[in-house]
């Protein structure tokens, strides 16, 4: 019982955590004078990868890498096979080509950055950087591109895909002053940290009595509880038939999960990657960037039959890692 609470009640206050920081950022930001472009490309697109964040950072510092690469891994997975099988069975989305093949090979390049540095390097802080950088150059691009009229960038429209589920979030709703956005920042941060602290002592205290190891309680259980806000943002823009802002959503999620998460995790606290997601599901999560980018590539859409084959896929992967109940 008190496993259960320390997990779900960890994941609970690491969200609200997360949306305390991203509301009162964005209004420090209005205050600042930063544009709403900016805001939204950065602190609204990083809205919903803060719980991966917190929890990878706090992982990494207790010892566990399985836990903090097994996240960052392992929601890439989700967001793939899980979220967007979810929005297709809801609603099959078309999606404009040009978009697919301005960031589609960013997607994949990304991708096969990480499973390659798993292969010859480690997680340490000169990766973190250079990771970091990339992010950085990734989004001077996109801030250009969004001022061209007309032409949308994945970290546009994860930001969107967060305003259009939480409203309060766009730039132009004002909520008070300075001080009190002062305020949110703080009790966001506080509770980010706290209850990241709760869901990763929860998740080694899990993968320990079930006498599994901890990457595969980081590539599943850990994984999906911090993918709940792209869960709820994709699903809103599915019901509403937006379909390029749920699949940026998605992809924009895996390249910040990636560059951002990684390489601030690497930064605070260099850790290796566990061979088994070095040897695997680097590789699965490659392969599920490729076959999705083929999939709207070829019909421009992604149909209900697809979105099934997605869950499918998802479904096997998990038979595949977790261990068999006498191996246990």
């Amino acid at each position: 019982m008190e496993l259960a609470l320390s997990i779900l009640g960890g994941l609970v206050v690491l969200t609200f955590g997360a949306e305390l920081l991203v509301r009162g950022a964005v209004r420090l930001a209005e205050g600042f004078g930063v544009s709403p472009l900016l805001i939204g490309l950065t602190i609204v697109g990083f809205g919903t990868s803060t719980p991966e964040l917190v929890t990878s950072v706090q992982g990494a510092l207790a010892g566990s890498p399985g836990i903090a690469v097994g996240n960052i891994v392992g929601s890439n997975l989700f967001n793939i096979l899980v979220i967007l099988g979810i929005a297709a069975a809801i609603s099959p989305m078309a999606v404009p080509k040009g978009a697919i093949g301005r960031d589609g090979v960013l997607v994949i390049a990304t991708a096969a950055i990480f499973v390659a540095v798993g292969y010859v390097w480690t997680l340490d802080r000169l990766v973190g950087l250079a990771f970091l950088a990339m992010l950085a150059a990734y989004l001077t691009f996109a801030a250009m591109q969004e001022r061209q009229a007309g032409t949308h960038t994945l970290a546009h429209d994860k930001g969107e895909a967060l305003a259009a589920a939480d409203p309060g979030l766009r730039p132009d709703h004002h909520a008070g002053g300075q001080w009190r956005a002062g305020l949110l920042v703080l009790a966001g941060l506080v509770l980010l940290v706290v209850g990241g602290r709760f869901f990763v002592t929860g998740s080694i205290e899990l993968a320990r009595l079930m006498g599994i190891s901890e990457a595969v309680i980081g590539l599943t259980v850990v994984a999906a509880g911090t993918s709940m806000p792209e869960l709820a943002t994709s699903l809103v823009a599915a019901f509403r038939r937006q379909a390029d802002v749920a699949i940026g959503n998605v992809l924009g999620s895996n390249i910040y999960n990636l560059l951002g998460i990684g390489g601030v995790t690497a930064v605070i606290s260099p850790t290796d990657i566990p061979d088994q997601i070095v040897g695997f599901d680097n590789l699965a999560m490659l392969a599920a960037s490729v076959v999705l980018l083929a999939m709207l590539w070829t019909g421009r859409r992604l149909s209900r039959a697809e979105g099934l084959m997605l869950l499918a896929g998802y479904g096997a992967y998990l038979w595949w890692i977790w261990p068999a109940p006498g191996a246990v």
